[in-house]
C-alpha cells in the first residue's frame, strides 16, 4: 500500500499481569480483532495494538506473594499466558506493547518531562482512599459500605474489597484546567464516547468538576521513575495510557518511528471495559490536550461478562480461561458466540447451556450444515464440479438481494461497533439460503427427467444447476462476510468452494464485493471436506 494511505488504528486496553487472562479479557481482544479484520477486507491499512500493563502496586504485590521480582513475574505471565492466548483466540494483532519495554519507558519520560516543563505538573500532597485493584484514588461516591467480612469498612464498588487510606507527597497533573475543554469535546463530538450510556456517565462525572490528578507514588519503586525526581515513580495509569502513543512512535527520533506515528496517530477506536471508562474518556484526552496532540476518534466502552449474575473477576476466582471453552468448541465458536449473543456495549451473561445451544442451532445446524449440504449435492449431481446456471427466477434474485443487503447492513453495523447487529445481518443470508433450499427442494428437482441426459447425468444449465450455483454463491458471500468472525471456518469454506488462486487469498477479498453473485465460474471444483462445525455433546462446566 502507498505510504499516504490512512491507517485504521484500533487499540484494546493493556491488561494487568497480576494473573492469567480470562474470557472477559478475551472478549475485548476478539472484538478488536473482528473489527480490524473487517477493515482489512475493506482494503484499508490497519494497525491493531494490544499488550500488557506491568507496573503498579497490584502487580508488585502479586509478584511478592509468589516470591519473585515484579519483572520476573511479568515476563513469566506474558510469555506463558498473555501472548499464547492471542494464538488460542486466532487474533491477528500488529503489535504487542509491554510497559516495561525500553521503547515505552523512555518515551513516557520524555512526555511527562515536556508536561513538567510546560507547567502542567506541580508538586503537592494528597490523602484519600485508594483501591489497589483499580490503582485509583476513590471519590466518596465510588465507595460502598462493606458487608460480611468487610462490614464496617468502605469498599470499592467494582472490586468489593476495602480501600486503603494513603497520604503521600506527590506530583500532580493540572487536570482541573481541562474540565470545560472536555465538556466542549463531548458536545462537539457526540460519538467520542460510546455507547450513549457511557457518554452520559462521563459527562455527568466531568460536570461535577475535575480535581487535579496525583501522578506519582513514592512509597514503592515498581514503576517508571519521574525524570526530574527519581524518588518518585509515575502513577501506573498515567504510564499505561501513554502506551497507545509510544507503541506507534511518539517521542522517538528514529525516522521509521516518526513515519509510523504520522501515519497512524490518532487512533480511530479505543476499546475499553466500562470499569476503566473514566481513565480513557477523561484523563487520557486531558493528557493529550496538555501535550497538544490530536485526540482519538472514539472511546467505546463495552459491558461486563457476567457469570451467575456477577462480573467475572480474577480476584474473586470467577474467571474462566478461554481455553476451557475453546478446547471443546474451537476458537471460531468462541469468537462467534460472545459477539453474537451479547449486545456490544451492554453487560452480557455467559452460560455453558446457551453456548452449546447457539453452537448447535446456528453454527452446526445452520451454517455448517448448509455448507455440507450444498457441497454434497454438487458432488452427487455434478461430480463435484460447479455447473453453468440456467435462467434465474425471482427465488434466485431474492437470495442475491439478501446477500447484497447483508453486506450493506453489516458494513453500517461495523461502523457503529454494533458487532452483534453485523453478525445478525450476515445471518439473514444463512437463514435465507437454508430456506431457499428447503423451498426449491433440489433433491426432488434432480429426479425430473428434464434435468438428466440420456446417460442419467444431471445437465448443466437446468433448474437443478441454477439452484446449486445460487447456493454456492451464497456460501462464497458468507465466507467473505464471516472471515473476520470465524476465520478458520471461512478459510475452510473458501477451500471447499474451490476458489481459483486468481481470486486471491481470503483476507484480500473486498467485503464490498461479497454480495455480488456470479464470481464462482463454471468448472470450479467443489469438495465436501470435513464439517465446519461438528456436533458436540452438551458439556458440563469445568
Amino acid at each position: 500500500m502507498p505510504a499516504a494511505t490512512p491507517t485504521f488504528y484500533l487499540t484494546t486496553p493493556i491488561y494487568y499481569v497480576n494473573d492469567a487472562p480470562h474470557i472477559g479479557h478475551a472478549y475485548t481482544t476478539v472484538a478488536g480483532d473482528v473489527i480490524t479484520r473487517w477493515h482489512r477486507q475493506r482494503q484499508e491499512r490497519v494497525w491493531f495494538l494490544t499488550g500488557t500493563d506491568e507496573h503498579g502496586q497490584k502487580v508488585m504485590r502479586t509478584a511478592e506473594a509468589h516470591g519473585v521480582s515484579p519483572q520476573a513475574w511479568a515476563d513469566r505471565l506474558v510469555e506463558t499466558a498473555w501472548k499464547p492466548v492471542l494464538k488460542t483466540l486466532d487474533v491477528r494483532n500488529d503489535d504487542f506493547i509491554r510497559t516495561t519495554q525500553e521503547r515505552h519507558a523512555t518515551r513516557v519520560q520524555g512526555f511527562i518531562q515536556d508536561l513538567y516543563d510546560k507547567g502542567e505538573i506541580y508538586a503537592g500532597s494528597y490523602e484519600g482512599p485508594y483501591c489497589v485493584g483499580c490503582e485509583e484514588y476513590k471519590l466518596p461516591g465510588d465507595l460502598m459500605d462493606g458487608t460480611g467480612e468487610f462490614e464496617g469498612h468502605k469498599v470499592c464498588a467494582i472490586h468489593g474489597t476495602p480501600v486503603e487510606m494513603l497520604a503521600e507527597e506527590n506530583y500532580f497533573f493540572r487536570m482541573s484546567a481541562y474540565t470545560q475543554r472536555l465538556l466542549d469535546l463531548y458536545e462537539a463530538n457526540p460519538t467520542f464516547v460510546q455507547p450513549p450510556s457511557a457518554r452520559n456517565e462521563v459527562i455527568a462525572f466531568v460536570k461535577q468538576g475535575l480535581q487535579d490528578l496525583s501522578i506519582s507514588r513514592n512509597t514503592f519503586n515498581w514503576g517508571i521513575p519521574i525524570p526530574w525526581d527519581t524518588s518518585h515513580v509515575l502513577y501506573v495509569w498515567f504510564d499505561a495510557l501513554l502506551n497507545y502513543a509510544t507503541a506507534v512512535g511518539l517521542g522517538s527520533d528514529e525516522p521509521a518511528d516518526k513515519d509510523q506515528f504520522a501515519r497512524t496517530w490518532p487512533p480511530n477506536v479505543h476499546l475499553v471495559g466500562k470499569d476503566i471508562l473514566r481513565f480513557h474518556a477523561v484523563i487520557w484526552p486531558a493528557m493529550l490536550m496538555a501535550a497538544g496532540l490530536p485526540l482519538p476518534g472514539q472511546v467505546f466502552a463495552h459491558g461486563w461478562l457476567l457469570v451467575g449474575g456477577e462480573k467475572m473477576s480474577k480476584s474473586k476466582l470467577t474467571g474462566i480461561a478461554p481455553s476451557s471453552i475453546i478446547d471443546t468448541f474451537g476458537s471460531d465458536a468462541f469468537r462467534f458466540y460472545f459477539l453474537r449473543a451479547i449486545v456490544f456495549g451492554q453487560d452480557g451473561s455467559f452460560s455453558w447451556e446457551d453456548l452449546h445451544a447457539r453452537y448447535t442451532s446456528e453454527l452446526a445446524n445452520g451454517f455448517g450444515n448448509l455448507a455440507s449440504r450444498v457441497a454434497a449435492m454438487i458432488g452427487k449431481y455434478f461430480g463435484g464440479t460447479l455447473p453453468d446456471a440456467g435462467p434465474l427466477t425471482p427465488a434466485e434474485e431474492h437470495v442475491a438481494a439478501v446477500a447484497a443487503r447483508a453486506v450493506v447492513d453489516a458494513e453500517a453495523a461495523i461502523d457503529r461497533l454494533a458487532l452483534n447487529e453485523a453478525i445478525a445481518a450476515i445471518w439473514t443470508l444463512v437463514e435465507t439460503t437454508n430456506g431457499y433450499l428447503t423451498e426449491q427442494e433440489p433433491w426432488k428437482v434432480a429426479k425430473d427427467p428434464a434435468e438428466v441426459d440420456a446417460a442419467g447425468a444431471s445437465v448443466p444449465g437446468g433448474r437443478l444447476a441454477t439452484i446449486l450455483v445460487t447456493a454456492a454463491e451464497a456460501l462464497r458471500a458468507l465466507a467473505v462476510l464471516l472471515a473476520p468472525v470465524t476465520p478458520q471456518a471461512a478459510d475452510a469454506l473458501w477451500e471447499l468452494l474451490g476458489a481459483e488462486p486468481a481470486l486471491g487469498p481470503l483476507a484480500s477479498q473486498p467485503v464490498a464485493d461479497a454480495g455480488r453473485f456470479g464470481q464462482l465460474p463454471a468448472g470450479t471444483v467443489v469438495t465436501k471436506g470435513a464439517s465446519l462445525f461438528p456436533r458436540i455433546e452438551e458439556p458440563t462446566a469445568s
